[in-house]
C-alpha cells in the first residue's frame, strides 16, 4: 500500500536529512499522474475519493515561504470503506506523534493548501484541544466526514489534525466562507461529532484573510 511504509517507520526525531530523503521520494511519487481508483464489487464505495497527506516540520526551524508544499507527503488514496481501513489500521495515531506534525484528509484533487482553487474562497473551523484528545477526536471527525454526516453536499474540502507542543488542533475546511448557513451547519455538526462541551470555543478563519496577510507558507499558523 502506497505510503503505509512511511507511517509504519515514521521517526519522530529531528533528523532533517532523513526527512528530506523521504520528502524527495514522495515528491517523485506525486509526479506520477494519479489514476482513478477501482472499487471491487464486494467493497462499499465512498461518495468521494479521498487522499491522505502528512507533513512535519522540525521544531525551532522556520519554514521558508515555498517549503510547505515540499514537506507535504502523500500517504495514500482510497475510494471505499475497506480501502480506508486498510490504511488507517496501519497509521500512527495523532497522539503518538511529536513536534510540528499534521495529518490532512482531503477529497481527491484538492491539495491541503489555501492556494488550491477549491480552498481559495473558503475557510476552516478550528477547535483547539488539550493534549491527549487528538486521536479520538480525529477518528470521530474523519468517520463523520467519510460517512457524509455534515450534510452540506460537496462543500467540505477536507480536515486536518495538527500536533503542536502545547496543544493540538482539529480543523474542517470548506469551499465558500461567505455561505454562513453552510458554515454554521458545519460548526454544529463538528461540535456534535466531537462531543464538545457547550462552552467550547470554535474559531472560523477565512483563507482569503490568511493569504492577504502573507501567511502563504503554512496554513496552520
Amino acid at each position: 500500500m502506497e505510503g503505509v511504509e512511511i507511517m509504519l517507520h515514521l521517526n519522530n526525531s529531528d533528523d532533517s536529512e532523513d526527512d528530506e530523503t523521504i520528502v524527495s521520494d514522495e515528491r517523485k511519487r506525486k509526479e506520477v499522474q494519479l489514476t482513478p481508483i477501482q472499487v471491487p464489487r464486494e467493497e462499499h464505495p465512498l461518495q468521494y475519493t479521498y487522499c491522505l497527506w502528512f507533513s512535519r516540520r522540525a521544531p525551532g526551524k522556520h519554514a521558508a515561504p515555498q517549503s510547505f508544499d515540499q514537506n507535504l507527503r502523500m500517504v495514500g488514496r482510497f475510494a471505499s470503506v475497506e480501502q480506508f481501513w486498510s490504511y488507517y489500521s496501519h497509521l500512527i495515531r495523532p497522539c503518538e506523534l511529536s513536534g510540528h506534525s499534521d495529518f490532512h484528509l482531503f477529497k481527491d484533487g484538492i491539495k491541503p493548501m489555501w492556494e488550491d482553487d477549491a480552498n481559495r474562497c473558503g475557510g476552516k473551523w478550528i477547535v483547539r484541544l488539550r493534549k491527549g484528545l487528538a486521536s479520538r477526536c480525529w477518528e470521530n471527525l474523519i468517520l463523520a466526514m467519510l460517512g457524509e454526516q455534515f450534510m452540506v453536499g460537496d462543500e467540505i474540502c477536507g480536515a486536518v489534525v495538527s500536533i503542536r507542543f502545547a496543544e493540538d488542533i482539529i480543523s474542517v475546511w470548506n469551499r465558500i466562507a461567505s455561505d454562513q448557513a453552510t458554515t454554521n451547519r458545519i460548526r454544529d455538526t463538528l461540535r456534535r461529532v466531537l462531543n464538545l462541551p457547550p462552552n467550547t470555543i470554535l474559531e472560523y478563519k477565512n483563507h482569503t484573510d490568511s493569504l492577504k496577510y502573507g501567511m502563504v507558507a503554512s496554513p496552520f499558523k
